[in-house]
């Protein structure tokens, strides 16, 4: 019998996608916008390195406007010759534009504000100024020959007639890509999928998604985007970032292979020393749970699962988890049952009556409700006590 790895009512694996798909990954600068975190130039060459050798095709580097460090680090990063295109983010200003230029990137993401409230609050500016800005720094990127993609900063939250005059006048400026932004995180996947629409209806070059996580729906509306005719998604590793993040790039790509049927020619197993690079260079702890990377992402500890798991992997995990550069964990604890015990006893060839492997199984439960999983150190102490001595009672669970 042939078992597959993901539901087979899953018919949206059979839905078009775009003929191409790119990720833009920008864990060099959005990522590092997540507070507390800041990356050294060392460290940024060594993630953009990673990057690059798992086959991100392009790499935002970073901020070069924000400071001379950050200059001399998306410098240093274009310098590389790595096989992946390096962009930086620049605001409509020559001076961040000439910037860009002297960092010598293959392409400048440009990007102003268009809705009512950034507008009015954050920019003191008027929809026809803001026009003129875009138009006016396309060209002068352009001039400073850069490719240029210009994206509208909370594309959700702004009047469809004001971003599509914003895109359209930009296009004809000559910009090479187009970026929608869900700056809030604020847009499900079918008001993404009717934004994206509506743009790639009326503009003819390649669209952009960059999505933020403020309801958990990043990655989900990353496909919608892609549906609707977007081609670039903008990802950062483990999804870190302002506020609640971005679309996790290990998990856009993995959603993309497994249940879309798209691979996008990432080595996915080199995602979790990725994520360990990135988290170590941040400070940050991987969220245990966190899908793919995380250390409980092939972990198992009730009984009934390790069973079935050390018959069939497939029974608890749809994915080898060697295929994400990850292990599957064994975990010893309060749900632990016989079959793990027996299994860690046959390893070491240590034979054990039934007896006192339900013995063993009781200590286990009662030291994981005690502090809960129970380490290598410890499951041997309780093995070597158990089987220095006699038991009675077979009745375990």
């Amino acid at each position: 019998m042939r078992f597959s790895a993901v539901s087979p009512f899953n018919v949206a694996a059979r839905l078009p996608l775009p003929e191409k798909i790119v990720i833009y990954d920008s864990t060099l600068r959005d990522g590092e916008q997540m507070p507390g975190v800041h990356f050294t130039t060392e460290q940024k060459v060594a993630i953009a390195t990673k990057l690059a050798e798992v086959g991100v095709p392009q790499i935002e580097a970073g901020f070069p406007a924000v400071s001379d460090q950050e200059k001399r680090a998306v410098k240093e990063i274009a310098e590389l010759g790595l096989a992946s295109e390096i962009l930086c983010l620049a605001r409509t200003t020559p001076s961040d534009i000439d910037i860009a230029a002297d960092c010598g990137v293959d392409m400048v993401l440009l990007f102003i504000a268009t809705s009512d409230l950034h507008m009015r609050y954050k920019l003191k500016m008027s929809r026809e100024d803001v026009l003129k800005r875009a138009i006016s720094s396309v060209e002068y990127a352009r001039a400073r020959g850069l490719k240029v993609s210009l994206s509208t900063e909370d594309s959700t939250r702004s009047d469809l007639a004001m971003i599509m005059d914003v895109y359209r006048e930009c296009e004809k400026a000559g910009a090479t890509r187009l970026g929608i932004t869900d700056t809030l995180g604020c847009a499900g996947p079918e008001a993404t999928h009717y934004l994206v629409k509506k743009v790639r209806e009326g503009t003819s070059i390649p669209l952009s998604a960059h999505l933020h996580n403020d309801f958990g729906l990043a990655t989900a509306n990353s496909i919608a985007a892609l549906y609707a005719g977007a081609e670039a998604i903008a990802t950062t590793v483990g999804g870190i970032g302002e506020r609640s993040g971005n679309v996790p790039l290990e998990q856009f790509v993995m959603v993309l292979k497994h249940l879309y049927k798209r691979d996008i020619r990432i080595n996915t197993e080199g995602l979790t020393d990725l994520a360990k690079l990135v988290f170590e260079a941040a400070k940050l702890p991987i969220p245990a749970n966190q899908p793919w990377v995380g250390p409980n992402a092939f972990s198992h500890e009730s009984g009934i699962h390790v069973a079935a798991v050390l018959n069939c992997p497939m029974t608890y995990e749809c994915v080898n988890p060697e295929e994400v550069g990850n292990k599957r964990r064994l975990v010893l604890g309060k749900h632990s049952g016989t079959a793990l015990v027996k299994s860690r006893l046959d390893e070491r060839g240590i034979y054990a009556s039934q007896e006192q492997i339900c013995d063993i199984v009781r200590a286990i439960k009662k030291a994981g409700e005690d502090h809960g999983r129970v380490p290598d150190d410890e499951f041997w102490g309780i093995v070597e006590m158990v089987m220095s001595k006699t038991v009675g009672n077979p009745d375990c669970a």
